[in-house]
């Protein structure tokens, strides 16, 4: 990851939030200008016996996107709906302290637990992935495509202006091997810029300058352009990628998203990704957007403000940019000896079968240069815990009592991972053990308590029925007890944003009662 934190400093954090308080005072949008986004179900993860099934298996995830555009409707003075709520994109939005990987793997496995915050019958498990950080001078050469939605739909100025400037500061940032094509889609797809060198900057500013939003939407035409374009410019040393920058509002030519997605399943094969940056509202098209991104072998991040595109484009380019490791499993064993039953937080649309995580050829999630991927399971123990479950049939042919051998007595779960190295068919793996006596004596870490308070404000705002007592009270002391440092002030953004659920919540109780 390039390592330009402090440009992020105490100013920035501190504009930041300046701009968050003046919510109340900014032209509000009415809800009607929400109906038409579009957000795909999610039907939350529920407890397994560990006795039963004692495999969970799921996708490496490293979007963002949920998290700003929840930020945006609260910031509109709105709750979102529940299905824009994807609580391992809010978790995986913040940086958390740890060691880089070293030795042979780029990527790092690290494991705690400690009593839930919100349930007090059960413990809560953090499983953190993190890979390897580059400076700017370690990363390969790149070969970009900017595939830009001009359609009538983009003319707000939360979207094609703000697309063009959020573009330009990842354009700033381009060296003299680097290359950069653009291509625009609206009622047809057209190469705007042939691909350029990053030592003409001018030339591809003035092009992004140039741009105006009008016309239908050929969104799928766009696609094929930009990956022929990227395709024609490829480089074998280096990384290939297309940006879509769009509203995801498509409406001309290939349209559904089962379409599309075949389309985007086509184009990989070539080597060449796909990340997608959202933009605006109303028409959001969240739903598409996350599917093109996770089947693009890419990232999906929602740009609600320049600080958003600073942050994605500048301060994380790295990780948008530089693959590190590819089709990224994990899968964590329970010993049901000490643990009844178990619930994975989030990554409902990122489950794979047991029998995923050793095939090779199955599609799974790439990481980037400092990614970290934190995942969070709540457990219950052994004890009574499956009285609990609805009842199954006792296995006739399983083990289900026994000694364990010496030392996986303590053993409450095993993770594993599986990714190949860039370039790579053959997937390489990685196991840690997380033992009973690995439980912090005293306080919990830093990382742990804040990943849970984020876990607790996404299980409010879905209004979950795994919620337990949760509280935006306790949401907000959690967090506050574990701000640390917070250079570029998103940590206390965050108490923030839990604050104004807690206000905008009160008043939607409220309102129900009259």
């Amino acid at each position: 990851m390039f390592r330009n934190q402090s440009s992020l400093a105490a100013p920035v954090a501190v504009l930041a939030l300046s701009i968050l308080g003046c919510a109340d005072t900014r032209l509000a949008h009415n809800a009607a200008n929400y109906s038409a986004e579009s957000y795909s179900l999610i039907e939350e993860n529920r407890f397994h016996s560990a006795a039963q099934t004692p495999l969970s298996t799921f996708a490496a995830d490293v979007d963002t996107a949920s998290y700003s555009n929840v930020r945006r409707f609260l910031r509109d003075g709105q709750l979102p709906p529940k299905d824009a709520v994807r609580i391992e994109e809010l978790i995986n939005y913040f940086r958390y302290e740890g060691e880089d990987p070293e030795g042979e793997h780029p990527v790092r496995i690290d494991t705690e637990t400690a009593p839930c915050p919100w349930n007090e019958q059960t413990d809560l498990v953090r499983i953190s992935v993190r890979t390897k950080s580059f400076e700017m001078a370690e990363l390969p050469a790149v070969n970009l495509v900017f595939l830009i939605d001009v359609s009538g739909s983009m003319q707000s100025r939360d979207k094609l202006p703000l697309l063009t400037r959020s573009l330009s500061l990842l354009t700033e940032q381009l060296r003299p091997q680097d290359r950069v094509a653009i291509t625009v889609y609206a009622g047809s797809a057209g190469l705007v810029l042939p691909p350029t060198s990053g030592t003409d900057r001018a030339r591809i500013l003035s092009v992004l300058d140039t741009l105006r939003a009008g016309g239908s939407t050929a969104g799928a035409a766009g696609i094929q352009l930009a990956y022929q374009t990227a395709r024609e410019s490829f480089n074998p040393d280096g990384v290939n990628r297309v940006i879509l920058a769009t509203d995801g509002d498509f409406n001309v030519g290939l349209s559904s998203d089962s379409e599309l997605v075949r389309l985007i399943e086509e184009q990989r094969a070539s080597g060449v990704l796909l990340s997608v940056l959202g933009f605006g509202i109303g028409n959001l098209n969240d739903s598409m957007m996350e599917r093109l991104a996770d089947y693009g072998n890419g990232s999906y991040a929602y740009i609600d403000s320049l600080l958003e595109a600073r942050r994605a484009l500048v301060d994380q380019v790295g990780a948008t940019l530089a693959t590190v490791a590819k089709d990224v499993k994990l899968q964590v064993e329970f010993n049901p000896h000490l643990v009844g039953s178990y619930r994975l937080v989030g990554y409902e649309n990122r489950l794979l079968a047991a029998e995923d995580f050793n095939d090779d050829e199955k599609d799974a999630g790439e990481m980037g240069a400092g990614h970290i991927v934190t995942a969070l399971y709540e457990t219950r123990s052994a004890a009574g815990a499956l009285n609990s479950l609805p009842s199954v049939d006792p296995l006739r042919y399983q083990q289900r009592s026994g000694r364990l051998e010496d030392g996986k007595d303590r053993e409450i779960l095993t993770v594993k991972i599986r990714y190949k190295l860039p370039g790579s068919d053959d997937s390489r793996l990685i196991a840690t053990p997380l033992l009973q006596d690995d439980r912090p004596s005293g306080r919990s870490s830093e990382s742990f308590r804040f990943a849970a308070a984020v876990a607790e404000f996404g299980l409010l705002l879905r209004d979950s029925e795994f919620k337990g007592d949760a509280s935006y009270q306790r949401v907000v002391e959690l967090a506050e007890s574990a701000v640390g440092g917070d250079p570029a002030g998103v940590r206390t953004e965050f108490v923030y944003l839990a604050k104004t659920a807690a206000r905008l919540s009160d008043e939607a109780a409220l309102s129900a009662k009259r």
